[in-house]
């Protein structure tokens, strides 16, 4: 005589005590994440008397939709914009370019000294950017690069970030070392692997690095305001601070302008994020 399987039972399950305490401090901890932003949106579309009542007003009506465009007319804000893609964009190019060799270098090349090198490369990250602004301002001084966009740019293409290159290195460790070797066999050199098999598969990875320098060059305040003296040189940044004086701030129209300013940080991470999380899932990873 056969013996039935037992049946499973599908139904509702009652949520544990720890289940629902993990749950709320995950609201709560989203409601403070998502907080400023609420309030900056809603400072943004307040007119000058809404802005000085009391008590506050939570919903502000009329909703001043103008703020965005005056915001953008009293300022160059169009010139703050291009100053910003401008360096952005170029460092990001160099900080990709220059992490990536640097990583392949570290991972696939054995030489003397390697590991003692490659941690020496991860210290320069305990070391804050205050420590080094001082010496790095007076050399582009004496290059004459004061007011212009090189002493920003130029350090992206020296060697990138320690921080990216232990990322890039420790994905290039991930990849079989028999494909390189079927490349040398075909007579591909160390420079075709890199660019020919390494960049290709380490596409995930290179689309981290790009999200993370854009997002701190864009945005980025001490540097620019260090190196910068000229409003038409000026950032989108160190523009908003123009709506700060000793005696006033005009919150709407820098509430507003700052909306505008996080928008490209949300769209490239809203099409990036797929490759931005398997990069740095796959980082960690080493076969």
């Amino acid at each position: 005589m056969t013996k039935k399987p037992p049946q499973v039972q599908l139904g509702y399950s009652k949520p544990s005590l720890t289940r629902i305490f993990l749950y709320i401090i995950m609201i709560a901890g989203g409601v403070v994440l998502i907080f400023p932003i609420v309030w900056m949106v809603i400072t943004a579309l307040k007119g000058s008397e809404s802005l000085t009542a009391y008590p506050p007003n939570l919903f502000p009506w009329p909703m001043m939709w103008r703020n965005f465009i005056d915001g953008l007319k009293i300022l160059p804000f169009a010139t703050f914009y291009k100053n910003s893609l401008i360096i952005t964009t170029s460092c990001m190019v160099g900080d990709v370019l220059t992490s990536a060799l640097v990583a392949y270098g570290f991972s696939r090349f054995k030489f003397y000294g390697r590991e003692v090198l490659f941690i020496l490369v991860l210290s320069t990250m305990l070391l804050p950017l205050q420590v080094t602004i001082v010496p790095r301002f007076i050399l582009f001084r004496k290059f004459g690069w004061v007011d212009n966009f090189w002493p920003i740019i130029i350090p992206a293409f020296l060697g990138g970030s320690g921080f990216y290159i232990f990322l890039l290195r420790q994905f290039f460790l991930g990849i079989p070392n028999e494909i390189a070797d079927a490349a040398k066999i075909d007579g591909c050199g160390p420079l075709g692997i890199f660019c020919r098999i390494y960049l290709p598969l380490s596409k995930p990875a290179l689309a981290t690095i790009a999200i993370f320098s854009f997002m701190y060059n864009w945005n980025d305040f001490f540097v620019p305001l260090v190196f910068l003296n000229s409003k038409e040189k000026y950032t989108v940044q160190l523009g908003l601070n123009l709506f700060m004086d000793q005696y006033n701030v005009n919150w709407s129209y820098l509430m507003s302008n700052a909306i505008l300013a996080t928008l490209p940080c949300f769209i490239i991470f809203f099409f990036a994020q797929r490759f931005f999380i398997q990069g740095i899932a796959m980082s960690g990873v080493k076969e």
